[in-house]
């Protein structure tokens, strides 16, 4: 299911107008695999830590 649902969405995000309107919109389609879009959250979660971790920021 998860491999037919993100070879679905791969193909969306390849249509010019859909492409277009994610642009549009700041955002940038890739239609990674279920295993790239792993790595890559977990990239940004790392990433993300260390700013918040480096600048001090506390919830009230």
């Amino acid at each position: 299911m998860i491999a037919r649902l993100q070879g679905e969405i791969s193909k969306i995000v390849k249509i010019p107008e859909i492409r277009d309107r994610f642009l549009a919109l700041g955002a940038e389609p890739v239609g990674s695999t279920p295993e790239q879009f792993a790595a890559f959250y977990r990239a940004e979660v790392l990433k993300w830590a260390k700013v918040v971790k480096d600048s001090g920021a506390q919830i009230d």
